[in-house]
C-alpha cells in the first residue's frame, strides 16, 4: 500500500470573498492510496483557521506508516484535513478491491439527490443585490456577512431575490450586540438560519440569548467530542469532513447529534466534487445541505457531480466510492 499527496489548483469561477479576506482560486490536497491495482482517493482543504497549511497537512500524511485502516488512521491523526483525505480515499480503495459503492459498505441506503444551498460572496449591498438577482432562480441561497454593516447587504439580498430561501453564515464576524441588533430583522426577512454569528470562543454569550432564527454551529463544531460544549447556545451543527476528519467521522458525528436534539447541516470548504462526494452521503435528510463548492469552480474533476433541479446527486463511480 502506497500513499501518494498532490497539491491541486482549480480557478473560482470570480472572486469568493467572506470576513476573514479573499480568493481567486481553491488549493486543495489529493490524498490518492494505491495497493495493487485498486486505487482510492480523497480530497482535502487545509484551512489557515485551524492553523493547517498545505505543507503541514501533507507532512502528516507521508509521515503515516504502511499498512494503514481506517481505525488505525484515527489513532495516528486527529480530526482535521489530514485524516479526511486518508480517510476518504480508504473508503474509496475498500469500495473498488470489493467492487461495491461505499454506501454499501457504510450500512446506508442508496443515496438521492438533496437540494443544495448557492453562496453569495461577501460585497458591497449592490453586488450582493445583483448576485442574489442572478441566481434568485435557486431554491437555497447562502449569503456571507460577518461585519457591523450587515443590515444593507440582508435587505438588498432579498430585494434581488424575494421568494429564494436564504440562511446567512457570519463566519465568527459578529459581536453579542450585533446578533441581537439583527435578530429581528432577520426573522423579518424570512432568513431561516443564522451560521457561526459569534467568534467560537466567545459563544457562550449564545446561553439565554433569545434565538428566534435557529443558530447553526460551525467553527464551534468539529467531530463528537464538541458537542458537550454546544449546550444552550445552538439549534443545529454544521458536519464539513475537513473538521470531523473524514467520512467515519462524520457520519458518526451526525447520528450523535439527531440523538443529541440538534438538527444537522452538511457543508464545505471550497474544494472540487472529490471533496463533495463523500458529503453527499452524510447529506442524506440533512435540514440544511450546503455542497455547492464545485459550482463556485471555473474548472472541476474529470466526472464531475452532477448538479440539477433536483440538487447535488451522489457521485459516479468513476469519480468516488
Amino acid at each position: 500500500m502506497r500513499i501518494d499527496v498532490s497539491h491541486d489548483v482549480f480557478q473560482l469561477a470570480q472572486v469568493f470573498t467572506i470576513s476573514r479576506g479573499s480568493r481567486t482560486e481553491a488549493k486543495v490536497l489529493s490524498a490518492v492510496i494505491t495497493d495493487g491495482d485498486a486505487r482510492g482517493w480523497g480530497e482535502c482543504v487545509p484551512y489557515a483557521r485551524y492553523g493547517e497549511t498545505l505543507e503541514s497537512v501533507t507532512a502528516q500524511i507521508e509521515a503515516l506508516p504502511d499498512g494503514l485502516t481506517r481505525q488505525a488512521l484515527y489513532d495516528l491523526l486527529p480530526a482535521g484535513a489530514a485524516r479526511n483525505a486518508v480517510d476518504c480515499a480508504l473508503w474509496d480503495l475498500e469500495a473498488k478491491r470489493l467492487g461495491k459503492r461505499v454506501w454499501e459498505l457504510a450500512g446506508l441506503a442508496a443515496p438521492g439527490p438533496e437540494i443544495t444551498t448557492y453562496t453569495l460572496s461577501l460585497a458591497s449591498p449592490e453586488a450582493m443585490q445583483a448576485q442574489a438577482a442572478q441566481n434568485a432562480h435557486r431554491p437555497l441561497l447562502k449569503i456571507k456577512l460577518g461585519t457591523p454593516d450587515d443590515m444593507p447587504r440582508l435587505e438588498a439580498v432579498r430585494a434581488g431575490a424575494p421568494k429564494a430561501r436564504i440562511i446567512v453564515d457570519a463566519n465568527e464576524g459578529w459581536s453579542a450586540e450585533v446578533y441581537a441588533d439583527l435578530a429581528p430583522h432577520l426573522v423579518r426577512l424570512g432568513v431561516e438560519l443564522v451560521e457561526q454569528p459569534l467568534p467560537a470562543g466567545e459563544d457562550d454569550a449564545l446561553i439565554g440569548m433569545e434565538r428566534p432564527v435557529p443558530v447553526c454551529a460551525d467553527e464551534s463544531c468539529h467531530d463528537r467530542d464538541s458537542l458537550p460544549g454546544l449546550k444552550g447556545k445552538y439549534d443545529v451543527v454544521n458536519i464539513k469532513l475537513d473538521k470531523t476528519g473524514g467520512l467515519t467521522e462524520a457520519l458518526a458525528l451526525r447520528d450523535a447529534a439527531l440523538a443529541d436534539g440538534y438538527g444537522v447541516m452538511v457543508g464545505c470548504m471550497v474544494g472540487s466534487s472529490l471533496a463533495m462526494a463523500p458529503a453527499t452521503l452524510v447529506a442524506q435528510g440533512a435540514a440544511v445541505v450546503d455542497l455547492d463548492g464545485p459550482l463556485l469552480l471555473a474548472e472541476d474533476r474529470d466526472t464531475p457531480l452532477i448538479f440539477d433541479d433536483a440538487g447535488v446527486h451522489p457521485p459516479r463511480a468513476e469519480l468516488w466510492g
